[in-house]
């Protein structure tokens, strides 16, 4: 393995560079189709995002929306790297990773619309849906909360003999809970087959981590647990796949957790309500420039002498999905009355 630093962000209240430390493969290559794959699912995600954002700001959508635009690279790397069977858990901002997960656009805006054909049946919101079908066990509004339940997902599959592999994503701000270190120590007591998937943005909800964290490099988290970490460039498609192509054999092959530490870069505030004043618009910018995950697909795309017409074909049909789950959520029935009571433990 070599090292090796992506561009630096520029800095304020001590923001860390978007990718130092990271660890880069040698071999970091896509084949065409991998990279067309990977391109439509950010693709994907990002309009998705933009059409959320838009349907907040006019009303359409209440309560609380965390947007995943400038993660993407994230999940779609750490999916690429998985099989049928496999779980994910997450955190509150979750519409990225039910996505990349296969869940159907449609049912995650009606969700967010609090509609009938909601995947929560309109009463969990953005932070709340979940799909048994393609193994996705939510999105969590208890900061943590995911990270002990993704340790008992793995827990299952141990004790049944499988091998399933959990992932349990959460972030830089989440890395601090004590839930997390009672699971990491689980983890490795029972060899359980879980990756910890730390996605570093970089500020939490609004802290820089060289002002929150006593040890920033969060890939060593698990150290005192004997578990080993990985610090990932989160903003490169093919370095998550590489890192998590490792992880995911590590812990099939019943060697216990991993921890894959992304460091990567959210354009937007922490929620919809947040203005992002801890950072300049400066850095936002710079971040975009020299580091989008997206752009970075299309760079070597045009490279490989992929038409710009054949790139924006891609994006023409990503939207039509995006502006067809819109047009859907907005005129989906509301869930009945009755639907306030089922589903609920008396």
């Amino acid at each position: 393995m070599s090292s090796g630093k992506t561009s630096a962000v520029a800095k304020k209240g001590g923001a860390q560079d978007a990718g130092n430390g990271a660890r880069h493969p040698n071999n970091l290559k896509f084949t065409k189709e991998q990279e067309f794959e990977a391109l439509r699912s950010m693709l994907l995600i990002r309009r998705f995002e933009e059409k959320a954002g838009q349907l907040y700001g006019m009303g359409v959508i209440g309560g609380f929306c965390h947007l995943y635009i400038g993660q993407e690279a994230v999940v779609v790397g750490v999916q690429m790297s998985l099989k049928q069977g496999d779980q994910i858990i997450t955190s509150y901002r979750d519409h990225g990773h039910m996505i990349a997960a296969g869940m159907d656009p449609k049912g995650v805006m009606a969700e967010l619309t609090g509609r009938r054909s909601g995947y929560s049946k309109g009463k969990g919101g953005s932070m709340h849906m979940f799909s048994k079908e393609k193994n996705f066990y939510g999105g969590h509004g208890i900061v943590g909360a995911q990270v002990p339940l993704g340790t008992g997902l793995a827990f299952a599959n141990r004790y049944r003999g499988n091998d399933s592999v959990s992932i349990a994503y959460f972030g830089d701000g989440a890395a601090n809970q004590g839930q997390v270190y009672e699971s990491f120590n689980m983890a490795e007591l029972w060899k359980l087959p879980v990756i910890y998937v730390i996605e570093n943005n970089r500020y939490a909800m609004g802290t820089s981590v060289s002002r929150s964290s006593a040890q920033t490099d969060f890939s060593k988290r698990g150290i005192s647990f004997n578990i080993p970490g990985e610090q990932v460039d989160g903003m490169d498609v093919r370095a998550v796949k590489a890192a998590a192509d490792k992880a995911v054999q590590w812990c099939r092959e019943g060697n216990g957790p991993f921890i894959l530490e992304m460091q990567t870069y959210r354009y937007r505030g922490h929620s919809m309500s947040d203005p992002a004043k801890y950072r300049t618009r400066e850095e936002v910018e710079k971040v975009r420039h020299d580091q989008d995950p997206i752009e970075q697909v299309r760079a070597r795309l045009l490279d490989a002498k992929i038409s710009e017409a054949d790139l924006k074909s891609i994006d023409a049909e990503v939207r039509d999905i995006v502006n067809a789950a819109a047009d859907f959520a907005q005129h989906d029935p509301e869930p009945e009355i009755s639907e306030l009571y089922t589903d609920i433990y008396r």
